[in-house]
């Protein structure tokens, strides 16, 4: 996890531009963080927390030692309301306990802050359940929603909201961190740097087996799909379905494919930006001499549209079906 004067380093134009607001007394109702896995959504969350509440501030920065600062470090203050995903996504009921708790008078005199993580994971009616709150602003109430996808929130959530683009931290640098220091394989350690930018989270992905395997099973679709739609086809029933079950998992299983066909387009290219599979450099070659950039792109496009299907809760299966077929003809729409 972050300490503080790690994301001020990282982060000094949202360090900046929060500890201005803070000192000026113009602090928003509402503000969406936004940036990779790994960006320090949450430490810079508690940082703005921190110094919104902390009872001596200096240079636009909490002090980090005062009863306040504490509580919120050891996340016991009661004027600041956690909300975090509730199994696939954030639920109605929670978003109104969470106004009810706002509304109620037992909590400390002072600013209320509420922080929902993951905040693209809000179904409609949390989400339509939040804005009707967002509208109608009362007191000293700040809402601070951190995302890595701020194109899945309501555009008249965000358009209540300051947004803040969180800058990701250089992927070779948490890459040659998780060789040198972890122990990584370079190969693994290319895969999951593009998962995260989180050192810790690369390093327990590059440990898990289950992540091991998901990403040997999509070297195999890839291969699968190269020599025929049939076998493709097979492949979806008898190894991919049985490993990527659950939505988060199918994404993550997305994401791994998407990383091939890049590392397969950035080697027809002759690009030398990191691969995601460096260990597989060499079937990458052979498959780029056949495929075109336009049926690279086809696929790639393919493989993004049934991201945003997925987000839309699709039939898993059928999903992966329609995206295979899509990338044996090259078409562009699922």
């Amino acid at each position: 996890m972050d300490t503080d004067n790690s994301i001020i380093q990282r982060q000094p134009k949202a360090v900046s531009l929060l500890g201005g607001s803070a000192a000026s007394g113009r602090v928003a109702h509402a503000y969406l963080f936004e940036g990779v896995k790994g960006a320090g959504k949450e430490a810079i969350a508690r940082f703005f927390t921190q110094l919104l509440l902390c009872l001596s501030p200096m240079d636009g920065k909490p002090c980090g030692e005062c009863r306040n600062c504490r509580r919120i470090r050891e996340d016991n203050h009661p004027n600041v309301t956690q909300i975090r995903p509730d199994g696939q996504d954030i639920k109605k009921g929670q978003i109104s306990d969470l106004i009810y708790k706002l509304n109620k008078t037992g909590l400390e005199e002072g600013r209320k802050i509420y922080i929902l993580h993951q905040a693209d994971r809000m179904n409609i009616a949390a989400a339509n359940t939040l804005l009707k709150f967002l509208e109608e602003p009362e007191g000293e109430v700040t809402a601070i929603l951190l995302t890595d996808r701020a194109s899945a929130i309501l555009p008249t959530i965000r358009s209540r909201c300051q947004e803040i683009h969180l800058q990701p931290p250089p992927r070779e640098a948490v890459l040659e961190q998780l060789v040198t220091e972890g122990g990584v394989t370079r190969s693994m350690a290319s895969t999951v740097t593009m998962v995260t930018a989180d050192p810790e989270e690369a390093l327990a992905l590059s440990e898990d087996e289950q992540f091991g395997q998901a990403r040997k099973t999509v070297i195999k679709l890839v291969e699968a799909s190269d020599k025929s739609i049939q076998e493709a086809l097979l492949f979806i029933q008898t190894d991919w379905g049985p490993l990527f079950k659950e939505k988060e998992e199918t994404e993550l299983g997305l994401d791994l494919l998407l990383f091939a066909y890049r590392d397969i387009s950035a080697v027809k290219a002759g690009l030398s930006t990191p691969l995601a599979y460096p260990d597989n450099k060499s079937r990458w070659e052979e498959m780029a001499l056949r495929l075109t950039f336009g049926r690279l792109a086809s696929i790639l496009e393919a493989i993004l549209k049934a991201k945003r299907n997925l987000q839309s809760n699709m039939n898993r299966t059928l999903l992966m079906e329609q995206l295979v077929l899509n990338m044996q003809e090259g078409q562009h729409a699922l």
